[in-house]
Parts: C-alpha cells; sequence; structure tokens
C-alpha cells in the first residue's frame, strides 16, 4: 500500500525530482567539497519528501527531521541545510539525511 501511494507522488512530480537533484548537484559542484551521494534511488526518495514538504508545508523541508511548528526553528529545515555544522557532518562526512557527502 505504501510503495502504491508512494508511486502515485512520483509520478506527480517525476519531472520535479529531476530538475530537484540538479539543484542539489549544482549546489555540490559550486562547493567543490561536496557531492551528492552516488545512491541514485535515495537521493530520489529525498527528492521526492522535500517536494511532499513544500506542496504540504511551503518549504522545502528535509524530510528526515521533524518540523518544531516553531516557523523560526524550522526553516533551519529548509534543504539544504547548514549541515557542515552538524555532528553527523564531523563524524560521518555526511548531512544528516545523507543527500550530501564529502568528496
Amino acid at each position: 500500500m505504501w510503495r502504491d501511494a508512494q508511486e502515485g507522488v512520483k509520478k506527480m512530480v517525476d519531472g520535479k525530482i529531476e530538475k530537484q537533484i540538479h539543484i542539489w548537484e549544482e549546489f555540490a559542484d559550486r562547493n567543490g567539497t561536496i557531492k551528492v551521494n552516488p545512491n541514485k534511488e535515495a537521493v530520489e526518495r529525498l527528492a521526492l519528501g522535500v517536494l511532499n514538504n513544500e506542496e504540504r508545508f511551503g518549504f522545502k523541508f528535509c524530510p528526515c527531521r521533524l518540523r518544531t511548528k516553531d516557523k523560526e526553528r524550522d526553516l533551519k529545515l529548509v534543504c539544504p541545510c547548514n549541515f557542515k555544522l552538524q555532528k553527523t557532518w564531523q563524524d560521518k562526512k555526511e548531512c544528516w539525511c545523507s543527500l550530501f557527502v564529502e568528496k
């Protein structure tokens, strides 16, 4: 059942998924020290989650982090977040949801 719902949403936003991934790739290229995770399926899932959050809440919130419903705090969860300040980056050299990894 979950997979059917996921496929329906994916069809609805498929072109947007590719565009979002392209935006992330350009962001990573400009940064120079990071890249988009090479696991295409995982990246597509993340793009779907970000786009779903944009549709529901008006912002491209990270799909892996819980919103607090405090607008100022939640704006820090817009993807891409300032992940290099996070402990996960310090320890694993990847962002919270593994979208971006060290080159």
